[in-house]
């Protein structure tokens, strides 16, 4: 059984390898990432890779795995967040016949499956902490043991972690250890939500077209000059698997050769675009108003709009914009702005 699962393994793999490591998006952020997996991907150690949900973790991970020497190797996958409590254990490490009641036969972990390959540990974050515990020592010396067993087994398997976690609050709240952490975090790379890479929408939308024409039999020849100015306007709470699913949404009720406004769901349909709402505040000025006047109050609406796109997060609007907190501070103390009410 496990000599099948891991054919099928490396089978369903080697299928996939094409698409997966077609990661979608030429904005400057995708650009940086690209090029990070391509570096850590030749290197024999450990990766953490942060974002939000539906940004494409996994992706990045089968990726990392593609360009490396281990791609002829499996690549097997474990939702951490998805394996309760008491088979966790079993199902990473394995077990022996008659270590506990139900185990009637020997049992070889995902760890052992991705023998000569790549693990990936999605969700790392939501590990129980005795879990965490027997992980780090399995990172530290390559080595597990199976539940009711009592000898070693050396493992030959990179290790690729994920998590939409803020780690280090993790840590402080003491959900997650430190030395865990600096173990998985060798190397990190953080993936940017796609509200913060708009530009980069029409490219991923005509790649889902792609995907669900080939995958439904339909020829639809990509979105409306509206369907894609909406798209493309929309902040993507649930990131790049959010648009996938409009699109195959879109896919289901759409009978035309091309995507019309109507097929997408309507929060889509009436959010109001930031270009839209900067212009409109460029032309409410007055007659006479000079250029310095209006360069400030366009700044304010600006920064206002990036602190509500980051959730009101000083620090994450402040990197966006390429200036100092302070300055955020500053400008909006004196144009009496609270930032609380953002």
């Amino acid at each position: 059984r496990d000599y099948k699962c891991l054919k099928a393994l490396r089978e369903g793999e080697a299928r996939q390898v094409h698409d997966e490591r077609h990661i979608v998006g030429n904005s400057r952020a995708m650009t940086t990432v690209l090029q990070h997996v391509q570096d850590v991907a030749k290197q024999e150690i450990t990766c953490l890779i942060l974002g939000e949900s539906g940004t494409g973790k996994e992706l990045v991970a089968r990726a990392i795995h593609a360009a490396s020497p281990r791609k002829d190797g499996p690549f097997v996958a474990v939702n951490c967040m998805a394996l309760s409590r008491e088979v966790t254990e079993s199902e990473l490490f394995g077990h022996e016949k008659g270590s506990f009641t139900g185990a009637e036969e020997q049992r070889i972990g995902r760890f052992e499956l991705a023998a000569g390959g790549t693990i990936f540990l999605d969700e790392v974050g939501e590990l129980d902490q005795d879990i965490q515990v027997k992980l780090l020592r399995v990172l530290e010396e390559r080595q597990i043991e199976r539940v009711g067993g009592n000898k070693p087994i050396d493992l030959d398997v990179r290790v690729v972690a994920a998590t939409n976690r803020e780690m280090k609050e993790q840590i402080a709240a003491g959900h997650f250890r430190e030395d865990l952490y600096y173990r998985l975090n060798v190397f990190s790379l953080e993936l940017p939500p796609l509200r913060e890479r708009p530009e980069d929408v029409p490219q991923i939308v005509e790649h889902f077209i792609m995907q669900c024409n080939s995958r439904m039999g339909r020829s639809i020849k990509g979105c409306t000059k509206p369907a894609l100015e909406a798209l493309c306007r929309y902040s993507w709470p649930g990131n790049v698997r959010e648009l996938r699913n409009v699109i195959e949404r879109a896919f289901i009720l759409e009978r035309d050769n091309k995507i019309e406004l109507g097929s997408l769901p309507a929060d889509i349909v009436g959010s109001k675009s930031a270009q839209q709402t900067s212009a409109a505040s460029v032309h409410s000025f007055p007659p006479g108003t000079s250029l310095t006047v209006a360069r400030e109050a366009f700044e304010l609406d600006y920064m206002q709009l990036v602190l509500r796109r980051c959730g009101g997060t000083v620090s994450k609007a402040a990197k966006e914009l390429g200036i100092p907190r302070s300055t955020i501070y500053r400008k909006f103390q004196a144009a009496g702005i609270d930032l609380k009410n953002l």
